[in-house]
């Protein structure tokens, strides 16, 4: 079962963050909430409504690790495994053969996961399964380390194997930080792709814990330290998060000091700035995956992290559309008014 959010109260009306041009027209256009926060809570831009309840799905894997640390249970870990704790990988090769080995050295095996197979994003990985005649598995699953991390943080809780359940300790822990670093109670919850809890807060909440990752000095000596440890393992394991051609991995390649990003499903995008103590949330109304690319690379620009001009941005800023014949017929691009030519935030 899960907790009624109850009826979403009226706010701002969402944003125009990106367009998609055919020739010289705009044909669709990406409307959604973005919100960059300081660690107090403080918005210092907005578009859209801060207010807005959002499931951060996946890319607040971040918080849900923090119990993983807080705890000692992952006091072990390399920053490899800290990094696919973080991650929504692609199911590669170097995903899955590295999700196996932490299992093995906790004595536990694929069967213990809760987390569901899944066909590999990684072509290679899909074409070698398909040559040698394997069934995906659930090392598969992009949300395999996550896993991984609640297996870990369950055997020190010596809690039961359903791990996923919303009231077992694992997911109270998971729950108790989510709250703590977004700061307010949770405003319902549904399930996940991966089986696990999907707890509903507002953008602004979600702003606040990314900039309590980026800044977590008033948060105590635990979580400081486990969540410096969680960012700074995204940040030197970029292809870990995610995988070859992936936002999440390209865009961290391509900036320095340690700023993290990661997205989640039906749109939700986040950045974690260390340099600034700040944190970005995107949502793209519309769940379209291409918006919250082009929209967290634009703010990324806006906030000075990632170079316009790297390829990176331009993957995103102004990507491409292409004919069957490999001619050029668009583009998507951020939204002038969002993005402003660039202007420094």
């Amino acid at each position: 079962m899960t907790e009624p959010a109850g009826p979403e109260p009226a706010g701002a009306e969402p944003a125009l963050l990106a367009e998609v041009l055919r020739g010289d027209c705009v044909e669709s256009r990406h409307r959604g909430h973005a919100i960059v926060c300081d660690a107090r809570g403080d918005i210092v831009a907005v578009w859209g409504d801060p207010d807005a309840r959002i499931f951060p799905r996946s890319s607040c894997k971040m918080l849900q690790a923090l119990p993983l640390l807080e705890s000692g249970a992952g006091a072990g870990l390399s920053t490899e495994q800290l990094a696919l704790a973080c991650a929504s990988h692609s199911g590669a090769g170097m995903h899955v053969t590295r999700v196996a080995g932490w299992l093995d050295a906790l004595g536990l095996a694929e069967r213990d996961l809760r987390c569901g197979s899944q066909v590999p994003d990684d072509a290679a990985e899909r074409h070698r399964l398909r040559d040698t005649g394997e069934s995906p598995c659930q090392l598969h699953n992009n949300c395999s380390g996550k896993h991984a991390g609640f297996l870990t943080l369950n055997r020190h809780l010596k809690g039961g194997p359903e791990y996923v359940e919303i009231d077992h300790p694992v997911q109270v822990a998971a729950r108790g930080a989510f709250e703590e670093m977004c700061g307010a109670p949770i405003l319902g919850w549904g399930v996940d792709g991966c089986s696990a809890p999907a707890f509903v807060t507002t953008l602004r909440g979600f702003g606040t814990a990314m900039a309590r990752m980026a800044d977590p000095c008033g948060l105590g000596p635990a979580r400081q330290d486990a969540a410096q440890r969680l960012v700074a393992a995204m940040a030197e394991h970029p292809l870990l998060v995610a995988g070859e051609g992936r936002a999440c991995s390209e865009l961290m390649a391509a900036m320095p000091g340690g700023v993290a990003v990661k997205t989640g499903a039906e749109a939700v995008f986040a950045a974690i700035l260390p340099g600034r103590g700040l944190g970005v949330a995107v949502k793209v109304e519309d769940g379209s995956t291409r918006g919250s690319e082009c929209a967290i690379a634009a703010l990324l620009v806006r906030l000075g992290a990632l170079d316009a001009d790297h390829p990176a941005a331009l993957r995103r800023l102004g990507a491409p559309s292409l004919s069957r014949r490999g001619a050029t017929i668009g583009a998507i691009r951020p939204a002038e008014g969002f993005y402003e030519a660039g202007r420094r935030l």
